[in-house]
């Protein structure tokens, strides 16, 4: 399908305007510049009780231009107006279906493999794509043929879709990966091939399940990035890594203890297995210690120390320990100490 024009969707509400309500991408040509067709491109928006945002998400996309574009919804049985917003836009939707399920990635899995598209990516039902997004995605594929995943840059927005600030990621660096999560997944695509060489979401994580993906395609193919700023983040007070911050650490240290017990771990990366396992340990103990949790945030912290036992910053950590027994700020204060001699 080529999407359509904003003279051809429901006209918005009266108060907004603007991406992607009263504006829209120039339709792209039917060919590319060198006269091959555009690949065809799939995107997934995984739902549940998103009404307040989902039609903005939904714009974003129908409103690229591109030329041929399958656009999948799949909803986990809302209740609160968001199926009477997807059916608006109907007639725009390859398919689309509302119903339970297991989470999210179950939602994304079953999206991908009804998808047919050369190309595809998901976009959450709260996340909105910037103008010409599909089309910098095909071209940073073309500028990298052998790559399996490429993705660009985002902006952080409220829930009135104002803009807070610009994330910047750096090009694809598996040990940066596994410290901290620098592919934005509202900004990447992949090539349909990717999943079965890689294989889909892990539906037992219902959090960090797109850093596993990544961690898998960065193990096994090309990852490249290029600095386009491709969509919209949006942070908002129901966001799911809010509410369930834990989990997301509990989940990701499970996904590290599989990864690293896998024989798919390249030699440099084994290296830093206990560096980086020991780092989320700390992670998840003052994670705990946030929620007054002092005997899990205790045994998390003596985890990382057994993990880097020869670390001076393991100083650090035990006066965190000591804090957990007597409510001192003994942690803050050496690691503030330790900050102040590093900047000398």
């Amino acid at each position: 399908m080529r999407c359509p024009t904003l003279k051809k969707l429901p006209v918005p509400q009266t108060s907004k305007t603007g991406w992607p309500w009263t504006e829209e991408s120039l339709q792209l040509p039917d060919k590319m510049p060198d006269g091959s067709k555009w690949p065809k491109i799939s995107i997934v928006t995984p739902s549940l009780n998103q009404g307040k945002f989902i039609e903005e998400t939904i714009r974003s996309v129908l409103l690229q231009g591109y030329p041929d574009l399958e656009y999948i919804i799949i909803d986990g049985g809302s209740k609160d107006g968001s199926v009477d917003i997807i059916m608006k836009y109907e007639p725009w939707l390859a398919y689309w279906v509302t119903e339970t399920d297991n989470g999210q990635a179950q939602a994304i899995n079953k999206g991908l493999k009804k998808s047919s598209g050369e190309i595809v990516a998901w976009l959450n039902s709260d996340d909105v794509y910037k103008p010409f997004a599909l089309k910098s995605g095909v071209e940073i594929f073309l500028k990298h043929p052998a790559a399996y995943m490429i993705y660009g840059d985002v902006s952080f927005v409220d829930e009135n879709s104002k803009f807070l600030k610009k994330f910047n990621t750096k090009q694809f660096d598996l040990i940066s990966q596994l410290y901290t999560n620098m592919v934005p997944q509202q900004a990447a695509f992949f090539r349909r091939k990717v999943f079965n060489k890689v294989g889909y979401l892990n539906e037992r994580f219902h959090h960090p399940f797109d850093n596993d993906l990544f961690i898998r395609i960065g193990t096994m193919c090309e990852v490249k990035y290029e600095p386009v700023e491709i969509a919209k983040y949006r942070l908002h007070q129901n966001s799911k890594t809010e509410i369930a911050a834990i989990n997301f650490f509990l989940e990701y240290l499970a996904i590290l203890d599989e990864y690293f017990r896998s024989n798919l771990v390249p030699q440099y990366v084994r290296k830093h297995k206990n560096r980086i396992l020991s780092y989320w340990h700390e992670r998840t103990a003052h994670k705990y210690m946030e929620l007054f949790s002092y005997d899990n945030a205790r045994d998390y912290f003596r985890r990382s120390i057994l993990l880097t036992p020869m670390r001076i910053q393991n100083i650090t950590l035990c006066a965190y320990i000591i804090d957990t027994f007597i409510g001192s700020n003994f942690g803050k204060i050496i690691q503030s100490i330790g900050r102040k001699l590093r900047r000398l």
